[in-house]
């Protein structure tokens, strides 16, 4: 836990400024972009976790910290314009994993395609130095900074 000098120090303060101004550039820049695909942000940060993966509707729940039954009806949305589909899971027939359809994999590719946010900043940054942002961004995150998964 952090000390309340920590908490209170010039540069932390600082910093927890500047990462909230990128957090809202991003969101922002987000909805934009989901808008010129006719989605909501919500809708297209499933399609893009769909994307990567068919996930059941309890883990995107989890993912995005929301209620399954959230999840659901956006799903429900998503299904009825063709992006995403319901089907079983590979490892227990009983759950429905949600997955994209090949236009939801096209519109996913899109939206990412389409997002400005990532490219400008990170551009003035070296490769060493989005490397090293990563992995302190990892770091605070509580995760391993090459990517593997925590071990406990």
């Amino acid at each position: 836990m952090a000390s309340r000098s920590t908490r209170t120090d010039p540069v932390t303060l600082e910093v927890v400024d500047l990462i909230g101004t990128m957090v809202a550039r991003y969101h922002q820049d987000y909805e934009q972009a989901a808008a010129r695909h006719a989605l909501t942000g919500a809708q297209a940060r499933i399609l893009g976790l769909l994307s990567q993966e068919p996930l059941p509707m309890r883990q995107l729940a989890l993912r995005l910290k929301c209620e399954p039954s959230n999840v659901t009806g956006i799903i429900d949305r998503l299904e009825s314009r063709g992006l995403v589909e319901r089907r079983p899971d590979p490892q227990d027939r009983r759950i429905k994993v949600a997955a994209p359809t090949e236009e939801g994999r096209r519109t996913a590719s899109a939206l990412r395609a389409s997002l400005d946010f990532a490219d400008e900043p990170l551009a003035r940054l070296s490769k060493e130095e989005r490397l090293l942002l990563r992995g302190l961004l990892r770091r605070m995150l509580g995760e391993p900074a090459d990517g593997a998964p925590p071990t406990t």
